[in-house]
């Protein structure tokens, strides 16, 4: 699913300001130009309204809050430095506009961070002011004490081209760039770094001097001086002189999990708590750096692909860990392959990340769960923009060619269909915003309506009020749905088999109203749109048992000698 936008919501802080342009695509034509100042105004909204609730919740002064918001934020990337940087800039145009009941939009919108087109509606999140807009917003330009030096930076709503913020500004993206070694993130190398596509990713590299040794390869000489699989399974048993690895793990039928997804898949994520006045504490944003180097993602909790605990408290474990659980040899062989705004129509671009070769290593489960952006479109008509069934039907034998020409024989290659996205608008239009918890004046309705007003909405087609349109983003899906049916269905491949499952959320949603759960608790909070933890891992569960049913050969043999591995090997070397 589609989630570039979100990056201005990662922070309630103005520094993603400057942040949403690096983020965002580099032409400078109009829709481009519009997407960018809409990331812009967004992200002002937020942080403002945070400002605002801060102050409400504490019952301070807006400068005590802005001052409370910045002492929460951690070191790391200078996220602190540049906090304060920016209040010292922008604080006392705010605290002078918050100070006479200005809403945010009335104060981004004078600070001309939001700006409203000749001939384009006014976007807007609150309810309008009771005083008409124009003579308000007036009002406010005139609170706001006009700076020549600061003209150009409102102007162009990039901060980073005040001089004495522009080093912060390039400090912050080196910063994030090389927080770790940076590795390339279209590149199919094993990292022992978790961020920036590392083990997070991919299964941790055991050796990094040695490119040959990597998770998911078939072992070197039953690796009898090292581990060359990095699956932890090394050496030899002393008492008959048999490789551990040949002992434990031959005839197991070993095989890795990749996914080829968008960012559902990668499990996107924004904690409410990073918007939730009432929530925020230090220890809110302790993993803000971490989130903001796995680019808002953590595939490291996904429901395919994830190996740390669950933190959502329900039992359901990822894919990944029941191929492991099934036998201990598929230790660390994991690889997400997903990137948020991927689709059929992009995969071309990062597939070759990739790691699988034919000649040295162990066949593997691809799934492919291209969810959501072939039928979503930030654009104000978003059913031109949504791929056909005959250009998802190329693209996808495009996709099973190169994956023929890489996997291992014997791989298994899953078809995931797309969703019915109405449940979205059905379950969540009429509940509130966290945004607008505290004071009951935004609800998911207005949400919606705020981002596709600015175009910047990660599916305008399932994100809106028009029935119609919400109807036409479902049809479209299940037509998409029915030609990857087809395909597994009538099309043979030397290296793999080939199947499809449905991607049907009403089995998880009523899976969890008999736990007592409600549907709108599946959802991710923050951005109203993507499956979040629980959800992730209820399908897991779903497909699991689904492909358990009916194709029992593409999960392999249970491994009997996992008891044995445990006691030699204990936890194998950990994630």
């Amino acid at each position: 699913m589609k989630s570039p936008w979100n990056i201005c919501l990662a922070t309630p802080l103005f520094l993603l300001l400057p942040i949403h342009t690096w983020a965002s695509p580099a032409s400078e034509d109009q829709a481009s130009a519009r997407y960018s100042n809409g990331h812009t105004c967004v992200a002002c909204v937020v942080v403002v309204s945070v400002i605002e609730q801060l102050a409400q919740v504490h019952n301070s002064t807006v400068e005590a809050s802005m001052e409370r918001l910045c002492s929460y934020l951690p070191e790391k990337l200078f996220l602190k430095t540049t906090c304060y940087l920016v209040i010292e800039i922008f604080g006392p145009d705010l605290i002078k506009l918050l100070n006479t009941d200005m809403n945010a939009d009335v104060v981004c919108h004078s600070l001309e961070f939001c700006k409203q087109d000749p001939g384009q509606p006014l976007c807007h999140l609150y309810p309008l002011p009771k005083e008409a807009w124009k003579p308000t917003l007036e009002k406010a330009r005139q609170i706001v004490k006009k700076s020549p030096s600061l003209k150009h930076s409102r102007s162009s709503s990039d901060i980073c081209s005040l001089p004495f913020l522009a080093r912060i500004c390039q400090r912050i993206k080196s910063a994030i760039k090389n927080s770790v070694p940076f590795k390339d993130v279209d590149s199919d190398k094993y990292s022992v770094f978790p961020t920036l596509r590392g083990y997070h990713w991919r299964g941790r590299d055991c050796n990094d001097s040695n490119k040959m040794a990597y998770p998911g390869r078939r072992p070197v000489n039953w690796d009898i001086h090292e581990d060359s699989n990095c699956n932890g399974i090394w050496g030899v048993d002393p008492k008959d002189g048999i490789p551990y690895e040949k002992k434990f793990c031959e005839g197991s039928q070993p095989r890795g999990i990749i996914l080829l997804g968008d960012s559902a898949g990668a499990h996107f994520h924004i904690s409410p708590e990073w918007l939730t006045a009432s929530q925020m504490s230090l220890k809110s944003f302790i993993s803000l750096p971490t989130a903001l180097t796995n680019e808002l993602n953590w595939p490291q909790l996904s429901g395919t692909t994830g190996f740390l605990d669950s933190i959502s408290g329900i039992k359901e474990n990822s894919i990944y860990l029941r191929l492991r659980k099934r036998n201990h040899c598929n230790h660390r062989d994991y690889q997400n392959i997903s990137r948020n705004g991927a689709s059929s129509q992009n995969l071309k671009k990062f597939i070759e990340s990739l790691s699988r070769n034919q000649l040295l290593d162990h066949p593997a489960i691809v799934i492919y769960a291209m969810i959501g952006n072939d039928v979503c479109s930030r654009k104000v008509d978003p059913v031109p923009e949504m791929t056909t069934p005959e250009k998802l039907y190329s693209s996808i034998m495009q996709t099973l060619k190169y994956l023929n020409s890489h996997l291992p024989n014997g791989s298994h290659v899953i078809l995931y269909g797309l969703p019915d996205g109405r449940f979205l608008w059905d379950n969540l239009h009429d509940r509130y915003y966290p945004l607008g918890q505290l004071n009951k004046d935004v609800t998911y309705a207005h949400f919606y309506s705020f981002l596709n007003c600015l175009q910047v909405s990660p599916c305008h087609g399932w994100m809106s009020s028009n029935k119609t349109l919400r109807t036409l983003t479902s049809e479209r899906a299940k037509q998409l749905s029915h030609t990857l049916k087809k395909i597994a269905a009538s099309k043979k491949f030397t290296n793999f088999d080939l199947f499809y499952v449905d991607f049907d959320f009403q089995e998880v949603t009523e899976e969890w109203q008999k736990r007592g759960g409600q549907p709108w608790q599946l959802i991710e909070p923050v951005d109203g749109f993507h499956p979040n933890e629980v959800a992730l891992l209820l399908l897991a569960d779903r497909f699991w048992k689904k492909v358990q049913l009916q194709w029992p050969q593409v999960l392999g043999k249970e491994n009997p000698f996992n008891p044995q591995i445990e006691q030699v090997f204990g936890d194998q070397g950990g994630h």
